[in-house]
């Protein structure tokens, strides 16, 4: 085996993956480890034998629920917004070409207590059961404001500066009532907290016009998913990797990281071996004592045999329960796919309900999504940390990934990409569009 490499990654999750594959290309000889047999780390897809051994060990799995390949479970369940980032990652490298993907039916938000379609523009905004007759308008009002905002014509701003005013100003602005300003930034914007309303207005205003656009561009709703699970993406970026002379080894755990005097970063040892490198990427559970731990995520992964109800039978389905619905400090997130994504047999949903812990008592903190579910099938409820580097890598060259949020999209991992890309290299990430094989293939 070769044992000297710019780059080692350890773990092969979306964010590790994404990032390999972008330094592979960029001419960079990266190695790639991860101490599974399976791509995808905490972001894999799994099996049902594989599932079982992880929830359930030593028990097996019900013979009625089919076949083994027949199942696809993601353990980190996101949605990709159509003209988000993480498909500017896929088009900018060409990794579509190993993946299909097919649209998700419908986004969702829980308010007062029910769950309704979020609208994504004017027309939808005037049929839509959130809001009373002049809501609507006003709600309209603010979506067009939003599409046709021009920079460099004053004309379109009707008095506003996107970069001084902030989100409150502009709502006051349109007179949006709190429930509005609400779907408008938790589902839409896809903020987590309500700390946007305080900064300028720009970033919720870009996210909007994602949404929008998103939904334009297929119809129904902004996202899409890649048939047979999430764990298909990151082995399309190893691959990618690959191609570019990037080498690969599961099932091999680096035991430790090598450093030097300066306490500089020169290697990993696994498997009783040391291979070098000038720098390390690496997801938290690589390195205990580099990150620390900013809380918890609280997920249920659940077997249905029905679609989820007041989403019109959709085949698979994003809600939001933002939090002061439930009286909460984070939103609730429910991701639904099912065998229409090739993920489980026909006849079976997936249904997963995820937030940020709060309590001591976190499977209690989920109820109100699991109540939308109606009858489950079978329920696995896990709880993982939530883990941020302590140091930004730039001492050390020991660069960490951030643990994946409880958020259904892709957006937070996209940001990280982005941050660990600026830490390595000193500069922004520039994704280029291409001219041949821009977009995906949605089945």
């Amino acid at each position: 085996m070769d044992t000297d490499y710019d780059v080692i990654v350890l773990g092969t999750g979306l964010t590790e993956c994404v990032l390999s594959g972008l330094l592979s290309v960029e001419g960079k000889k990266v190695l790639h480890m991860d101490r599974n047999d399976y791509y995808g780390a905490e972001s894999a897809s799994l099996n049902l034998t594989q599932f079982f051994g992880k929830f359930r060990p030593g028990q097996k799995a019900p013979e009625n629920l089919g076949r083994d390949r027949d199942w696809s479970i993601d353990l980190i369940p996101k949605f990709m917004m159509a003209n988000g980032e993480i498909v500017r990652f896929l088009t900018h490298t060409d990794v579509t070409r190993y993946l299909e993907f097919k649209q998700i039916a419908g986004s969702y938000v829980y308010s007062g207590g029910r769950v309704s379609k979020v609208p994504a523009n004017g027309s939808e905004a005037l049929s839509s059961p959130l809001m009373g007759i002049f809501e609507k308008r006003r709600m309209r009002n603010f979506l067009l404001w939003v599409e046709g905002y021009k920079e460099q014509d004053p004309s379109t701003h009707q008095g506003l500066d996107v970069d001084r005013n902030t989100m409150t100003e502009v709502f006051k602005k349109f007179g949006l009532a709190s429930g509005t300003q609400e779907f408008i930034g938790h589902a839409m914007a896809l903020h987590l907290d309500d700390s946007y309303l305080s900064q300028p207005a720009r970033d919720t205003v870009e996210k909007v016009r994602l949404y929008a656009a998103s939904v334009l561009r297929y119809g129904k709703s902004p996202y899409i998913y890649p048939l047979y699970g999430l764990g298909d993406l990151p082995q399309a970026f190893a691959r990618l990797s690959a191609v570019y002379g990037g080498t690969y080894m599961l099932n091999t755990d680096a035991k430790e990281l090598v450093y030097n005097d300066q306490g500089q970063v020169t290697g990993v040892k696994a498997n009783d071996e040391i291979v070098h490198a000038k720098m390390v990427i690496c997801d938290p559970s690589y390195v205990p004592s580099k990150v620390k731990k900013v809380g918890s995520v609280v997920r249920a992964i659940c077997l249905l045999t029905h679609a989820i109800p007041s989403t019109n039978d959709s085949d698979s389905c994003q809600i939001v329960i933002p939090q002061s619905q439930v009286k909460r400090q984070h939103d609730i997130y429910i991701a639904c796919v099912s065998d229409a994504h090739m993920v489980c047999p026909k006849g079976f949903y997936l249904a997963i309900v995820s937030t940020i812990v709060e309590t001591s008592n976190p499977a209690d903190e989920i109820k109100e999504g699991l109540k939308l579910l109606g009858p489950i099938y079978d329920m696995f409820i896990h709880e993982s940390p939530l883990e941020v580097p302590i140091d930004d890598g730039k001492e050390d060259h020991v660069y960490i990934s951030r643990s994946y949020d409880a958020t259904s999209h892709f957006e937070t991992v996209c940001d990280d990409v982005h941050d660990i890309w600026r830490r390595i290299t000193g500069e922004p990430l520039v994704l280029k569009k291409r001219e041949n094989g821009e977009g995906v293939n949605t089945a």
